[in-house]
This record gives C-alpha cells, sequence and structure tokens, in this order.
C-alpha cells in the first residue's frame, strides 16, 4: 500500500515540526506540489520549493474540495493550554481542528499522517494528554485509507514562541544529555526526527493503521 508522496496538503506548516516537515518534503524528488495551510501567508513558506500556501482564518471552515485529490495529508497541529489561552480553546485547536481535517479524507485514498504525543491516553487524569488520546481513539473510528499516529516525547528545537516550561526543560536536558541513553523511551526528539518519521510513514507504510512510539522516531533513519 505504500506510494510516494507526489502531493501533500499540511496543516500546522508554521510549527517546530511543521516547517520542518514542509522544508524537508520540499526537497523530496518524488514530491511534486505541497500545500500548507496557514491563517496568514508565512514569508520562510514563501521561499521553499514547491509549496503553495492556502490562507484561511478558521481551519473548520476547510471543505472536501480542499482537501481533494491528495495522496498524503500531515497534520502538525497542536498546542498548549498556556498558550491557546483555555483547555475549551486547547480542546478546539487540539481535538476539533484535526477531527475536522481527518472527517475530509474519510473515504478517500489519501494516507494521513499526525503527530499526537507520547502520553496521550483518552482516560489519562491530565487534560493534555486526555484530549490527545481521545482524538488518537476517534480517528481509529474514521474510515480512513491509511492512518499513522507519531507520539514522540519532549520536542527539541527552537520555536517562534515560547513556551516557559518546555524551553527549561530543553535547557536542562541539553546540559545532562550525555548521560541519556539512546535507548531510553522517555528521550527527548528534535523537529528533523520527527518530520523525518513523518516522511518515512508516508513512503514506507504498508499497513493501514500504525503507531511510530518514541523509540522508533528516535531510530527511524
Amino acid at each position: 500500500m505504500t506510494k510516494s508522496i507526489e502531493n501533500a496538503i499540511v496543516i500546522g506548516a508554521t510549527g517546530l515540526v511543521g516547517r520542518e516537515l514542509v522544508r524537508q518534503l520540499s526537497q523530496n524528488t518524488g514530491c511534486k506540489n505541497i500545500t500548507a495551510v496557514v491563517r496568514q501567508r508565512d514569508h520562510e513558506l514563501n521561499g521553499l520549493a514547491k509549496v503553495q500556501q492556502l490562507v484561511i482564518s478558521d481551519f473548520l471552515s476547510l471543505t472536501q474540495d480542499d482537501v481533494r485529490d491528495y495522496s498524503h495529508a500531515f497534520s502538525c497541529l497542536g498546542s498548549t493550554i498556556k498558550k491557546a489561552g483555555s483547555k475549551d480553546h486547547f480542546y478546539h485547536i487540539d481535538f476539533s481542528i484535526n477531527a475536522h481535517f481527518a472527517e475530509l479524507l474519510e473515504y478517500t485514498d489519501t494516507h494521513l499522517i499526525i503527530v499526537s504525543a507520547m502520553g496521550a491516553k483518552a482516560n489519562s487524569a491530565f487534560f493534555y494528554n486526555r484530549v490527545k488520546g481521545e482524538l488518537e481513539y476517534y480517528l481509529k473510528t474514521l474510515k480512513l485509507n491509511q492512518l499513522s499516529i507519531l507520539k514522540p516525547s519532549l520536542l527539541l528545537g527552537e520555536r517562534h514562541e515560547s513556551r516557559g516550561l518546555e524551553d527549561a526543560t530543553q535547557k536542562l536536558y541539553r546540559r545532562f544529555s550525555h548521560f541519556v541513553p539512546d535507548r531510553f523511551k522517555f528521550k527527548p526528539v528534535t523537529a528533523q526526527q520527527v518530520a523525518h518519521t513523518m516522511v518515512e510513514a508516508a513512503q514506507t507504510q504498508t499497513e493501514k493503521f500504525e503507531i511510530y512510539d518514541n523509540l522508533r522516531i528516535l531510530t527511524i533513519k
């Protein structure tokens, strides 16, 4: 069931993983066209080959016509409760928009590849992990041609916005990273590793559904 990434559509294209994913897709020789769905035109994406931007203020207004005829759809869309401003707004971004995007892909030939989180669990006591888990559960109920879910640990990389706790954790990790074994399942991963795994999943996955846990993200070459 593998196929080359001929035409790709990406939501969350201006985030840490999203930018790196679009960059890697633009360098992929088999990829002919990349549509980055953005709320406002992004100058960095303008400079990448094969990338066009679909500017839309509300991602819930995406239609089936907007996502038609793509071989692969990628979602790197996610936030934090602090950045979103409230639990309701966080749920809107991380669950509602991602669910809507996936619903538009039902009964199509498109392969959906989405970034979740290592701790995602629908019955988690932590709201963030519970929302991620509920999304994963819901995606598996849809009639999707192919689905890949990535579950990374802490993401390393330079974000355009500040995330206080994550930034502090990154600094602490960099200081003591040489003590962390390569096969430690909670080891932080880079945005490049996550984006690379998304591309590899898109090109090589044969199963209808696969989960890419943190160790797998760390070891995919």
